[in-house]
């Protein structure tokens, strides 16, 4: 059951990475997407780490947000 359960996690974490448009944007290529991860990692893991993650968190809401409106308007 968990690794079901671990299984539905990574792929729901896959298509967010499809929704925020960056496999278009990398070209489909890994290691560019990898790259663009470690970098985002990276600075979640700077000196301002809190106000990254917060900045972050807001947009992923009002996006989740947008969305939601949009399917519920057709």
């Amino acid at each position: 059951m968990q690794r079901r359960e671990r299984a539905r996690h990574l792929i729901e974490l896959g298509g967010l990475v499809q929704k925020a448009g960056l496999v278009e944007l990398a070209d489909d290529d890994r290691a560019t997407l990898y790259g663009a991860l470690l970098d985002l990692a990276g600075r979640a893991r700077g000196d301002d780490a809190s106000d990254v993650l917060a900045l972050w968190k807001r947009r992923g809401k009002r996006a989740f947000d947008a969305r939601e409106e949009a399917t519920e308007a057709s």
